[in-house]
């Protein structure tokens, strides 16, 4: 069976890995969260129950921010998240006594797409998207031409990350300044499989989502390149992202690992094969793995148990990777 395949069956393999481990006693470790990093760990988690035949790994997609709930609520081990830790799931965590382990382990790159009938947008720039998505364009910029004069004047129909999503925080942030500011009235959905079904059905859709998601449906999707810094239009690639270019649409995205968990062996053989095949497995479901030292520094995290977040509760966008492991860790928000 294809990643692809077991990805669309998700709901199935949740429920019959969660009765198997249940009815079976075996070690059993619970991940939920973020539908972008989700092919990712599902990856992982495949290649560790085939070595390690007695240990069933779940996965599940609730968004990162439905996953976080499950996090501080004690429901799962580790948390999927396309965005670090928000203010609000850290103050939920102090108070449940829930302490955790931050962990990069890829990049990706958000992806705007539009339906391959498109032949009119050749590029967009961040000041074109947040036309389309501030708030105030709700119920008002409703056409092509309402963003730019040149393009037709046909219905622009909207398809974007759900409010649960941390692709929606990080878009929200990059493009209109504000991470979960945007206008509501577009098809939202924290499964980047129905965005790619209603891009793919719409010729006057206008979506975005998680690279490895566009890379696996390029066959009925078409990417914008986005005008970066340099006022250069740049598709998202793997060099893209490595090379600095893809901005401000490239971040690193994460598992959290709750700390207690860690005391189980299971947990812990699972988080260090994340972290050394991840790397391999990354570039297998098309994400960008990190620099080779970013893994060593993640699995001295985990040795330690080094708790808490080097974002202190706030998303930010442009934040190399290099800066981002520099930083000191705390269990407090950020003022």
């Amino acid at each position: 069976m294809t990643r692809k395949k077991m990805r669309q069956n998700a709901a199935t393999l949740i429920f019959l890995g969660w009765f198997a481990g249940a009815a079976f006693g075996q070690a059993l470790v619970r991940i939920d969260g973020s539908s972008t990093v989700y092919p990712i760990t599902e990856a992982v988690a495949e290649e560790f129950m085939s070595a390690n035949p007695g240990m069933q790994v779940v996965v599940g997609i609730s968004g990162t921010g439905g996953g976080f709930k499950k996090f501080y609520r004690g429901e799962t081990d580790l948390s999927n998240a396309s965005r670090p830790i928000q203010v609000a799931e850290m103050e939920e965590c102090k108070k449940a006594g829930i302490e955790y382990i931050e962990l990069p382990i890829a990049f990706d790159a958000l992806t705007v797409m539009v339906n391959p009938a498109n032949t009119f947008v050749e590029s967009m720039t961040i000041e074109d998207l947040r036309t389309i998505w501030s708030p105030e364009a709700q119920g008002k910029i409703l056409k092509w031409n309402q963003v730019r004069s040149e393009w037709p004047d046909q219905p622009l129909a909207l398809y974007g990350a759900g409010t649960d999503s941390g692709t929606f925080d990080y878009f929200t942030e990059a493009v209109t300044g504000k991470a979960k500011s945007s206008r509501g009235d577009f098809t939202a959905s924290e499964d980047d499989n129905v965005l790619v079904q209603g891009v793919s059905k719409d010729k006057n859709a206008l979506g975005y989502f998680g690279f490895a998601y566009y890379i696996e449906n390029q066959d009925k999707l078409k990417a914008v390149p986005i005008v970066n810094h340099e006022n250069k239009p740049v598709l998202p690639s793997e060099a893209s992202v490595m090379d600095g270019s893809y901005t401000p649409l490239s971040r690193p995205i994460f598992i959290y690992v709750n700390r207690k968990s860690l005391d189980r062996p299971e947990v812990r053989k699972f988080v260090e094969f994340y972290l050394k095949e991840g790397p391999a497995l990354t570039r297998e479901v098309r994400y960008v793995p990190l620099p080779a030292g970013a893994y060593k520094a993640a699995m001295e995290r985990v040795a330690k148990g080094q708790i808490g977040t080097a974002y202190g509760g706030h998303s930010e966008t442009g934040l190399h990777i290099d800066e981002l492991l520099k930083r000191p860790l705390s269990t407090e928000p950020r003022k």
